[in-house]
């Protein structure tokens, strides 16, 4: 009986709070530097301020008293002492319990958790590292039932005194269970506590055999290694890496490559079937390995998992527990919005459209509204709805674009602003040549020119000329022709969607705003309607035409967006850099330490993309006018992709919005002025630049520096060579031989994870949660005179033009979709924070500029702030517009519509 009140837990360890000092208080951080670069890394005291306004406070392990007081030494013996962080998950079913209480049993007797110390110097009489001896635990059985989110375990550790400086610990798990290890602090060296910060999980011996590696603080590059741990950074790589064999576990830590050959699943018939992407035949980046078996069907396509049970990414890639219960319960939540629309197209004859836009508004302040007799059936189903009162259920939040006026959407100036200030702000050009030229062979794809005339526009530039229009910078373009048009044929003839390839063009008014004047809708083939230009409206008639012509602009513009601008360019063509940068920079690397945050949960997000959002019949597939051929149309914009346009000067430079200008604030004079996407970047991008540039120069004080650091150009060279093989022998490719070429690669590397991402992600709910304002598929044309369809949409207009949109499934499905991708979790780490921000590096002079970094993040913020409240500055600021936070770099959790992450993370 005692021993079953002990495995089910009544046995409580009392007084087992765990102590926790934060990152303000003050830190010593007196770690061991290599003896020839002393003055370069000599460390100072670091006072970690109240404020700097965004540092994160993580708790730390603290030294107690018991741990500070040392015991009486042997001669040449000295004691040291370590504390171990360790966070626990806050919810654990029963057999976690369970397993962790026998663990807790087990330990007593044969102690589980076994540590070693590794010096940074070598015993000349063995060659070897010097170590001290294994040391155990004590503490890991009472301590089971702990129900802190942190921690503290202790050991002891006895070396010699001539051991020198701790720059490695090994960690050996005889638990059946694996556990997360935040840091190990160990107190007693005369340079003061060393600091190991682990952020990994220690798997147990079962799963995973040998000892893990966890190295100090300090950075160091390759060159520099102390002869102690050489052999340690090299073991440590390898593990990473892996053999490129077998099926990858759940608990593996390799990081490796593959194409994309799990999206579709022939075994499920020939609609299931999608094609490989990456290769000779259809370029593309690769992806992380999980050296799944093949389907029955086809050797060459890997077999799927799919929801909910896990894919396969490294163990640490994996979400943290507060991220992980924000996607599952966003995933419930949207399951729940789409469980009643899915009933009704059950028991309704056809999937239903909206009856009126007082029906698209009821989703936000009643929920969905069910008949009595489909309340009935849905109520014998799902019982669990019973008792809601009214019949009515899960509202949506009002989107923002809803809030500060209802009838913006309808507006012409809203439809300009957005292609400026909305979520995809990075289509827009300068109009160069009118009218435009498509650059699609016109052997396969027809005549090259457009149907866009002069007198389609001549009458909207103000009194200006064409010509003198183009050569003022008067005139833009939203260009989706030549993406579109080669899918349009096959787009068209599925079922439920129908679409053009649609080019647009805007005038800049002397107010600093745009507006349309021409929307040209083009479908394949010779025939009179392939082209077609629809211009500002002049009657009620053509003013309904020029709204359904601006939705259909709009769908473009959400596939597009989606699938290229966010997918291609900042998911996946980033994730090869990640895999590389596991596989060879070692974790002691400054250049890995400065990539970490930026790296965060990208994987593991990519990966349930895969699984869930563009995999054959998927979400996207499902709520996005190209359905089947996403991925396809994904593939031929990666053939126009190039890196080193990637970063924010280029880009607008190659899209004619900016033109070099050294007088100005940041290089550049913006064509518009009043550009908030540019405008606010910019200043994020020169805050980025200037804490990359700080960082480097500290390490990479020479060009021999940079070319002789074997590490990171192995990293570079594999991101290309291996992750973007297909585009590996492209002329455009940086180089990395000086210290200003890795500045410019970490710089557009970190903008991409981190700003870019943010300003095409997060806006996605409040402005396209209102499905009018940005449909992200079409059902039907733009009606001709000469159509059959054309009596009912003049009798009907808006009837017509909600026919034309998607259906209410089609609706609350997307709806959901774009919620969950625009949430931030309550664990979100913004730019200008990271993680133990007063130890991830031993250099305290990098600590203090990182802190500055901050401190500029801070005031930007402000700057935009003061922005969107500047009444001259009317993309921003006026009666119903919404202020662009896209790019203000905080945020609180939820759907707020503004906050940067460090990282790519949704």
């Amino acid at each position: 009986m005692a021993l079953a009140k002990e495995i089910m837990g009544f046995s409580v360890v009392k007084n087992s709070k765990s102590a926790f000092v934060t990152s303000s208080n003050i830190l010593m951080l007196n770690n061991h530097f290599p003896q020839r670069d002393a003055k370069r890394h000599s460390v100072n005291p670091v006072v970690c301020s109240e404020e700097k306004r965004f540092q994160r406070t993580t708790p730390l392990a603290a030294i107690t008293e018991s741990v500070v007081k040392m015991a009486p030494q042997q001669p040449g013996k000295l004691k040291v002492k370590a504390v171990i962080n360790v966070r626990n998950n806050r919810k654990q079913d029963l057999k976690d319990s369970l397993v962790k209480r026998w663990d807790s049993l087990t330990d007593k007797i044969t102690r589980n958790v076994v540590l070693q110390l590794i010096s940074t110097q070598v015993d000349p009489r063995t060659g070897t590292p010097k170590k001290s001896r294994e040391s155990v635990v004590r503490d890991w059985s009472e301590k089971w039932n702990v129900k802190e989110e942190m921690v503290n375990y202790t050991a002891e550790f006895e070396v010699d005194s001539n051991f020198g400086v701790a720059g490695a610990i090994t960690v050996v798990n005889k638990n059946r269970k694996e556990f997360f290890v935040v840091s190990i602090t160990i107190e007693g060296f005369a340079c003061g506590p060393v600091h190991f910060p682990c952020n990994s999980w220690v798997q147990s011996n079962k799963d995973l055999p040998g000892k893990r590696i966890f190295f100090s603080n300090q950075p160091y590059l390759p060159s520099e290694t102390p002869a102690g741990l050489k052999a340690l950074r090299q073991k440590d790589l390898r593990d990473l890496r892996g053999d490129g064999k077998g099926v990858r576990k759940l608990s593996d830590r390799i990081y490796d490559y593959d194409v994309y050959n799990d999206l579709g699943n022939p075994d499920r018939g020939i609609d299931s079937v999608r094609p490989t992407l990456g290769g000779d035949k259809n370029p593309y980046p690769r992806r992380c390995r999980t050296g799944r078996l093949p389907t029955m069907s086809d050797v060459h396509t890997e077999s799927r998992v799919e929801k909910p049970l896990p894919m396969y990414v490294p163990r640490d890639e994996r979400f943290e527990e507060c991220k992980a219960n924000t996607f599952s319960f966003s995933r419930f939540k949207g399951m729940c919005h789409n469980l009643l629309p899915s009933m009704m197209v059950k028991f309704s004859p056809e999937n239903p459209n909206f009856k009126g836009f007082e029906q698209i508004d009821s989703l936000y302040s009643d929920g969905l509204f069910l008949k009595l007799g489909q309340q009935d059936k849905i109520l014998e189903k799902f019982p669990m709805l019973k008792g809601s009162s009214h019949a009515y259920f899960l509202k949506f939040d009002i989107p923002k674009i809803s809030l500060l006026d209802k009838f913006a959407w309808l507006r012409d100036d809203e439809f300009a602003r957005q292609s400026i200030a909305g979520v995809n702000p990075v289509a827009i050009e300068r109009l160069a040549v009118f009218p435009p030229v498509s650059k699609l062979d016109p052997e396969l794809h027809g005549p090259q020119e457009s149907a866009l005339k002069e007198e389609h526009i001549a009458g909207h530039l103000n009194g200006m000329t064409v010509q003198e229009a183009l050569e003022g910078n008067k005139l833009f373009i939203m260009d989706y022709h030549d993406i579109y048009l080669p899918f349009i044929d096959r787009i068209n003839a599925l079922d439920g969607r129908a679409t053009y390839a649609t080019r647009t063009i805007f005038f800049s008014t002397p107010f600093g705003t745009l507006k349309p004047i021409a929307i040209e809708l083009s479908l394949p083939g010779p025939c009179s309607r392939s082209k077609r230009v629809v211009t500002p409206p002049v009657d009620a008639t053509t003013n309904w035409l020029w709204q359904l012509a601006k939705a259909h602009v709009c769908s473009n513009d959400a596939g597009a967006h989606q699938l290229v601008y966010h997918w291609l360019r900042t998911h996946a063509c980033t994730e090869p850099f990640i895999i590389a940068a596991h596989r060879q920079l070692s974790k002691m690397h400054p250049i890995y330490k400065l990539l970490d945050p930026h790296m965060r949960y990208t994987l593991e997000i990519n990966a349930l993309a895969r699984q869930n959002l563009i995999n054959a019949d998927g979400v996207v597939e499902s709520c996005f006018t190209p359905g089947r051929y996403t991925m396809e149309l994904s593939l031929a914009a990666y053939k126009d992709w190039r890196f080193d346009l990637e970063g924010l000067p280029a880009d607008l430079i190659r899209r004619g919005m900016a033109v070099p200008d050294p007088t100005q604030p940041h290089g550049l004079k913006l064509l518009l002025a009043d550009y908030p996407y540019a405008a606010d970047g910019l200043l994020i991008w020169d805050a980025i630049n200037d804490w990359v540039r700080t960082y480097v120069d500290r390490y990479y004080p020479d060009l021999d520096t940079v070319c002789n650091d074997r590490e990171l150009q192995a990293w570079y060279a594999e991101s290309i060579n291996v992750g973007h093989a297909d585009k590996r022998t492209e002329s455009w490719w940086p180089r990395l031989a000086t210290s200003e070429d890795l500045i410019s690669i970490l710089t557009t590397l970190i903008w991409l994870a981190s700003a870019q991402h943010a300003a095409l992600n997060f806006g996605q709910y409040p402005y396209g949660g209102y499905v009018p304002n940005r449909p992200p598929l079409m059902r039907r044309l733009v009606p001709d005179e000469n159509d059959p369809e054309y009596v009912n949409f003049v009798s009907d207009p808006e009837k017509y033009f909600l026919a034309s949109i998607p259906s209410m499934l089609q609706t609350t499905k997307y709806m959901a979709v774009v919620d969950t991708l625009s949430t931030h979790s309550a664990d979100e780490e913004y730019i200008g924070e990271r993680s133990h921000s007063s130890i991830w590096t031993g250099d305290a002079e990098m600590i203090e500029a990182f802190y500055k970094f901050s401190a500029k993040i801070g005031q930007i913020e402000k700057e935009i702030e003061a922005r969107n409240r500047n009444p001259k500055l009317k993309n921003r600021c006026g009666a119903g517009v919404l202020p662009y936070e896209l790019l203000t770099p905080s945020s609180g959790p939820g759907a707020t519509g503004r906050g940067i992450p460090n990282s790519t993370t949704i």
